[in-house]
């Protein structure tokens, strides 16, 4: 019996891979994190006594200075101590200076702040540096994520079961689906077999069987199978048009749906990309949805010469954009500071959505993860390279950022609340208040740790 829980060395060496880069990756967000409330803490001269990665027993630390630096034992955050935190211990008057319990209410504020301050301090650098290397970054919003149908093949196994674009995938064999991630994954694990979708239709929910379609397609030497429903293209809708480009000149707009060309109709991003590279030179008729009316459209394709494989050859360009919709780039490092911010701003504004719709209850609270979902995609992001680790740590960083700025007692946030609770009533919260909102939140942030935990283990079970 114990031969059924034995592990082969290489379950071992997995195992060892996902612990290393997990401890990586939450060590520079913590580290990160508390250096933030360190720095600012020193800034407005509350003295530091401890700066500790990790919590429980000490492992290692050296005292430098006032400050006593610590590893503990427990991996799964940090803490930073400060003096005076006890409005209860008594203090001589020369050092309430250095006490923090002492400070104006504005410095509190800054010290709590800075920690999840510096959370998204961390994800723009990393943001602004990747950027400046030239290199796309990928931003979404919600509804990129969300699993709508945007785009339908023609006699696709989707369109012969009767979806429709616009129809918003609920549930596939009854588990609630809440990304298109999940959505695709779903298909792709089919094996051929027939699904059954529930998906909202205006205010119905209705239920369709749908049979996924098998390709077989040439990868890395050999033969993969692959299923689709003709529902994972791209729809074909501009987001940009080009300066000086044929696109601009024949008056196309941000926001057209392009319904078809010369009479034909068009249904996804690729299809309209093939007809334009097919006809370089010539006029074509566009027909294009704006703000619900129909409007038709004359450009000629720009002739551009290409090679491929060694050989040239001539398709039609007409200057539009539209799938990059969640990629920024920047032509320069001047500009990759600026779009540094955008990519922050997005990646928090995703975030803070995607939080709000999990308690709303419109998306599954089975996306919460734990220590163990954090491990997973910091090995899997390991053995990708170094980049994936890095863009790994400025998303996390963001989530961190924003999660610890809930207003939940015991937590950044939570102190913050208190701060603006004072500065309306004039006054601190009472000490048994207090007591009382800081047990309620442990006991809510250890349910919340519970649930995650559990999360986990069912995805660890499912696999």
């Amino acid at each position: 019996m114990l031969a059924t829980f034995a592990w082969s060395p290489d379950m071992l060496l997995i195992i060892a891979q996902k612990t290393f880069w997990f401890v990586i990756v939450l060590g520079v967000l913590v580290a990160f994190h508390e250096f933030g409330h360190f720095l600012m803490a020193r800034w407005v001269g509350v003295r530091v006594l401890k700066f500790s990665l990790g919590f429980g027993p000490k492992l290692a630390g050296r005292q430098v200075g006032e400050t006593e630096y610590l590893v503990s034992a427990v991996p799964l955050g940090g803490y930073v101590k400060l003096f005076g935190e006890d409005e209860s211990d008594a203090i001589s008057p020369e050092e309430q200076r250095r006490s923090f319990s002492h400070q104006s209410l504005w410095s509190k504020v800054l010290i709590v702040a800075g920690g999840p301050g510096f959370n998204f301090l961390l994800a723009y650098l990393i943001f602004a540096g990747w950027l400046a290397t030239g290199a796309p970054l990928f931003v979404p919003s919600f509804k990129d994520l969300t699993p709508d149908i945007e785009a339908m093949k023609p006699g696709s196994p989707a369109a012969s079961a009767g979806m429709q674009v616009g129809d918003r995938v609920l549930r596939i064999n009854e588990k609630d689906i809440s990304t298109r991630t999940e959505l695709y994954d779903a298909v792709a694990k089919s094996n051929g077999r027939p699904l059954t979708f529930d998906v909202r239709r205006g205010t119905q929910v209705k239920t369709l069987v749908v049979t996924p379609a098998s390709t077989t397609v040439h990868e890395d030497g050999k033969d993969v199978t692959v299923y689709s429903l003709g529902i994972e293209e791209t729809a074909p809708v501009i987001t940009a048009v080009m300066n000086g480009s044929p696109a601009m000149a024949a008056g196309f707009k941000e926001g057209d749906r392009i319904v078809a060309i010369d009479g034909q109709g068009i249904h996804t991003w690729s299809q309209m990309t093939g007809f334009v590279k097919e006809n370089p030179n010539r006029p074509l008729k566009v027909d294009v949805n704006r703000d619900g009316r129909t409007v038709t459209l004359t450009v000629t394709p720009a002739l551009e010469k290409i090679s491929v494989n060694g050989k040239t050859s001539e398709i039609g360009k007409i200057g539009v954009s539209g799938p990059g919709r969640s990629l920024i780039r920047s032509s320069s490092p001047l500009l990759a500071v600026w779009h540094g911010l955008e990519a922050t701003w997005g990646w928090t504004e995703l975030t803070v959505v995607g939080i709000y719709k999990m308690i709303a209850g419109e998306i599954s609270s089975k996306n919460i993860g734990g220590p163990l979902t954090i491990a997973s995609i910091s090995g899997e992001a390991g053995a990708q390279g170094m980049s994936s680790v890095v863009f790994l740590i400025a998303i996390l960083s963001i989530n961190l950022g924003v999660l610890n700025l809930l207003p939940i007692p015991i937590l950044d946030g939570g102190h913050l609340l208190f701060f603006a609770i004072e500065a309306v009533l004039r006054k601190p919260l009472g000490d048994r208040q207090r007591e009382l909102a800081q047990q309620a939140g442990l006991l809510l942030l250890v349910c919340i740790m519970v649930f995650a935990f559990w999360n986990d283990i069912e995805r660890l079970i499912s696999r």
